[in-house]
């Protein structure tokens, strides 16, 4: 499951006219946990950006390590960490890309997942809300993963699950029938995604350069089989 993100560059405007955004978007090359992050929400009724603390803090949580950077989709009704946020709390995360590690019988290699045409992708989260005082509050975010698409399962065996444009009011929609919900809590289709190979400078979250999201080999993506 991935532990970083790279944001940069997002046409949000483009691919959702209607977003407002109350704060900047959170952009960083090798976004890690604990740090603040973007996340798209529907607040009377309307799209909004706001910024969010990847961990999700619950008002009970006593350790702040403990707050989980992603929740499997399989615990959300589950876990009562999980349960009232997968209900009424539903978010994304908008991103140009995510971070996955390939075990090799020495060593991780870091590949960074993609659009394979490099368009903005929405992650599935959660998201809750910590009053520190009566009128001042933390919210905070987890992404939520699915089991691995059959091309990119060599790489990972979990992913983030990505929400479709069409499909946001939905995801967002407290009122959606869960039912419905939890269909979109499925693998990416096999076109949507590709992955590369990337430095292991990235294993560094405290190395911020743009040198992070380059390619060191080929794009792994699906292709169709040929007909004999």
């Amino acid at each position: 499951m991935t532990g970083r993100l790279h944001v940069h560059n997002l046409p949000l405007k483009r691919l959702l006219p209607s977003l407002r955004a109350t704060s900047a978007l959170v952009e960083s090359p090798n976004l890690a946990p604990r740090q603040p992050v973007s996340a798209i929400r529907l607040a009377q009724g309307e799209l909004q950006l706001e910024s969010v603390f990847w961990g999700l803090t619950p008002p009970w949580l006593t350790v702040l390590d403990h707050a989980p950077h992603c929740a499997r989709a399989e615990t959300l009704t589950s876990k009562a960490m999980f349960h009232e946020a997968f209900q009424a709390r539903r978010c994304v995360i908008p991103v140009s890309g995510f971070y996955v590690w390939k075990a090799l019988p020495r060593h991780k290699q870091p590949y960074l997942v993609t659009e394979v045409r490099r368009a903005p992708l929405l992650l599935g989260a959660l998201w809750c809300r910590y009053h520190t005082t009566l009128t001042a509050f933390t919210d905070s975010t987890a992404l939520i993963s699915v089991p691995a698409n059959a091309c990119l399962a060599p790489l990972s065996d979990r992913l983030p699950v990505v929400i479709p444009p069409h499909a946001l009011t939905t995801w967002l929609d407290p009122d959606s029938p869960l039912e419905t919900v939890k269909t979109l809590l499925t693998p990416a289709p096999l076109e949507l995604l590709g992955a590369f190979p990337v430095s292991k400078h990235v294993n560094n979250p405290a190395y911020q350069s743009a040198a992070c999201a380059h390619p060191v080999g080929p794009m792994l993506q699906w292709t169709v089989p040929q007909e004999p």
